[in-house]
């Protein structure tokens, strides 16, 4: 709580006279509004309608006025009073009717009364269901009780929890939720609970539906009897009458009206559609692209349903702002959600009912229920975010064909109605084919999806109210498919759900219990006299389960479960990683869990690729005369290597030795290259002997010469031999310019005579034929002019 530095300046700059003066006025102060307090008739006083005309201490009246609270709403004018008596107060009233003032206020006027000091420990606890609804009572608080010596101090899951322990002692009203304010209690020694004057419940409807049941008994079991308790809900369950029976005495019941007429406030415009299941997102999507101006909420489910819908909508970009809120988040993720969403004007919000119980956010435009809501009260609670204190503000539900009819019944029973709205298929997209595409892209979001599909399913299986909630009715194949997924995901309690069988009470009870008990809290009461935890019943956090999935990103054993049925087997996969472990000694192996046994590292061990690649190149070997394996480098011992000498002579000696090795090798290949190129040359000059002796041929022995009827005993020529040695020459030619050792030879042209009596006319004279082409044209030529 913030203290007034300047009064305190103030009160120790003046005398002890004046300080003496100043305590007596005070406690003359304190004791005038008791007997006023005393005397103060609430059904006498019924047309007040100020703060100012309560008796309230100055202070607090100040911290009232300077925070915007000057009216007094119905609740405040009947159960302030009430409870500055000390009675305890079974209080019940709409939702945004105000009453967070109805105890707060009580509760500073109780403890300055009582001269409440730093060293008295805690004199009002405040227990509220969620985190949210604590941290806007302690914001209040400090704004009201800002011109108090009091000190304030909040407590909640998700926080630093050394840093409350340290300051909890010094505190002197304690506002948390009820699993955090029981680990202090178990395990901060210096909270001192012993003096307590106040407990405060709020919304303990609420705090009974989310399972605290065993928790709130242990908190009131160490309390003192002598205490005043205060339990404000916005409506009165069985649980909660059992409630006040247990830790009430002689309660006074303050309601501004009856159970079955506490219904949604008056300024608050209420709308339904009934559309399929599987048009839901579509219609929600249409909805926020067409209040892109508007502040709204949005209520489904459950938390995996918030996250997939916020990540789809989230890369659609539909034009505004959207945030996501629920109870699996951190609480600093939490916090400034909530502030985002509280100073932001055009918004949208998609949430749990975590946020559907005593917050209030400012000009609220409309409160979109895209799910069912469990029961009247639910749909109260939601739609009360909107429209409070006067101000306007629109509802909208959407219901399927089978929650339709049996819902409205349960509305009207309450004194609700609500108007039917028809959507044009103008104004509705579909945004069908988006989702599939990005559950296609992204594994992530796939896997999403198939987590909010269960969850939904399981939400609407868990219902009590098997004439509104029937999964049975529910088209999920066709919903699967509206959400982008490739197939439909299984749901375990199918079956069960077929056979109408649905959670018992004591079921329900456990579920809740352990959803909300603390983590520290069961491990104490699993643990053993040494302080061991069995591993039957050791508590597995998010990280342990991050640990176990087979792939990091999504293939975990919850995702192998739902995109494969029970009744699958797998005699498909006959290729399957077997180790002989007959060869291979048992301790020298690593632990089962620790080894890789997933699809991806069966594919890698069955492929040679994948296995070279992750193990590498590998190391080379050679075998010695005997055949045994060996690295080609193997290296020599230290010592050894000293005894040969010093490393620099060693190193001159080593290259000395491999120039002299290269040098020899460098003459040996020159000799070889110089002989190579003799024997070309010899070659080369034998075939133009050859080639020179065939020119000198008389006319009638050319060797080109063709004459029918020759003697038998005339070798006729081989023009193949004489072309494929004319090849050879010219390929040793260009062997010899490559090499520069010879200088190039010009081409040479042959001259064919046919006769030696023809004229010049008749002589042909070519260029040496080079490749087949040519070879064949020369043919060609010549066999035309011979005819």
């Amino acid at each position: 709580m913030h203290y007034d530095r300047d009064m305190a300046r103030n009160y120790r700059t003046v005398s002890k006279q004046d300080k003496k003066k100043f305590r007596v006025q005070q406690a003359e102060d304190i004791e005038g509004l008791k007997k006023r307090v005393e005397e103060f008739d609430p059904a006498e006083n019924s047309g007040i309608t100020k703060f100012d005309e309560l008796p309230l201490t100055k202070d607090t009246l100040k911290g009232l006025q300077e925070a915007g609270y000057v009216n007094l709403t119905d609740i405040q004018r009947d159960a302030i009073p009430v409870c500055l008596q000390g009675h305890d107060i079974l209080g019940a009233a709409k939702t945004g009717s105000g009453k967070t003032l109805s105890f707060l206020v009580p509760a500073l006027e109780r403890l300055m009364y009582e001269k409440w000091g730093e060293l008295d420990g805690v004199g009002a606890l405040i227990i509220t269901p969620t985190r949210e609804l604590a941290v806007q009572i302690y914001e209040v608080l400090l704004k009201i009780g800002h011109y108090s010596t009091l000190s304030a101090g909040l407590v909640i899951g998700g926080k630093d929890y050394k840093y409350e322990k340290e300051r909890i002692g010094r505190v002197n009203i304690l506002i948390g939720t009820p699993g955090r304010i029981l680990q202090h209690m178990d395990e901060s020694a210096t909270l001192n609970l012993d003096n307590l004057q106040m407990l405060i419940l709020d919304e303990a409807d609420r705090i009974l539906d989310m399972g605290f049941h065993k928790t709130i008994d242990s908190i009131l079991s160490d309390l003192p009897p002598q205490r005043q308790t205060l339990l404000f809900s916005a409506t009165q369950t069985k649980s909660v009458k059992d409630l006040a029976r247990l830790s009430l005495v002689t309660p006074k019941y303050i309601s501004t009206s009856t159970e079955q007429d506490i219904t949604t406030p008056e300024s608050l415009d209420q709308y339904y559609i009934s559309t399929n299941l599987y048009e839901k997102l579509d219609i929600l999507w249409s909805f926020i692209k067409a209040h892109i101006t508007s502040k709204i909420l949005v209520f489904v489910s459950s938390s995996k349903q918030v996250h997939f819908i916020y990540e789809c909508f989230r890369k659609l970009r539909p034009g505004v702002q959207l945030l996501k809120l629920h109870g699996r988040q951190k609480q600093k993720a939490r916090m400034e959600t909530t502030q985002q969403f509280t100073h932001a004007s055009h918004c949208c919000l998609f949430a749990t009912d975590v946020v559907a119980r005593g917050l209030d956010f400012p000009a609220i435009d409309w409160v979109v229920q895209v799910d069912c809501p469990e029961d009247a009260t639910t749909y109260i609670h939601r739609v009360g975010r909107s429209a409070r204190f006067g101000r306007p503000g629109k509802s909208l539900l959407m219901l399927t064909s089978s929650e339709e009819e049996p819902f409205l019944k349960r509305l009207e029973s309450r004194k609700i109605t609500v108007k039917k709205l028809n959507v044009k298929g103008s104004k509705k997209k579909s945004i069908r084919n988006q989702l599939q595409s990005l559950c296609f892209e992204s594994p992530e979001l796939k896997y999403l999806g198939q987590k909010s599909f269960v969850s939904y399913c399981k939400s609407v299986f868990v219902q009590k109210d098997k004439e509104v909630f029937d999964l049975t009715k529910l088209p999920l194949e066709m919903y699967a498919k509206s959400m982008g997924l490739p197939g439909t995901p299984s749901v375990k309690f199918m079956d069960r759900a077929k056979k109408g069988k649905g959670l018992t009470d004591a079921e329900m009870t456990k579920i809740k219990a352990k959803k909300n008990a603390s983590r520290k809290l069961m491990i104490i009461e699993n643990a053993d006299d040494n302080g061991d935890v069995p591993e039957d019943k050791k508590v597995r956090t998010k990280y342990d389960k991050m640990f176990e999935r087979k792939n990091q990103s999504v293939l975990s054993e919850h995702y192998l479960q739902m995109t494969k049925g029970d009744d699958d087997d797998d005699t498909d996969d006959f290729l399957t990683v077997r180790r002989n472990v007959d060869e291979v000694d048992e301790s020298e192996l690593p632990p089962l869990e620790l080894i890789n046994t997933s699809k991806r590292a069966m594919k890698r061990a069955m492929s040679k690729k994948l296995t070279a690649m992750k193990q590498g190149k590998g190391t080379k070997l050679v075998f010695d005369d005997e055949g045994h394996a060996h690295p080609i480098y193997v290296l020599q011992h230290e010592d050894d290597f000293h005894k040969e000498g010093p490393a620099m002579v060693l190193k001159e000696k080593f290259l000395h030795k491999e120039k002299e090795t290269m040098n020899k090798e460098d003459e040996l290949d020159k000799t070889v290259a110089k002989e190579k190129r003799t024997e070309k040359k010899r070659r080369r000059k034998e075939i133009e002997k050859q080639a020179s002796l065939h020119e000198e041929l008389s006319d009638e022995e050319s060797a080109y010469t063709v004459v029918l009827g020759e003697s038998d005993d005339q070798e006729e020529p081989d023009l193949d031999k004489d072309l494929a040695m004319g090849e050879e020459v010219e390929r040793e030619k260009r062997a010899e310019v490559e090499s520069d050792d010879e200088e190039e030879r010009p081409q040479k042209k042959v001259k064919l005579d046919e006769t030696s009596d023809k004229d010049e006319q008749n002589v042909i004279e070519i260029e040496q034929p080079e490749t087949i082409d040519d070879l064949e044209a020369l043919t060609e030529k010549l066999i035309n002019n011979d005819a």
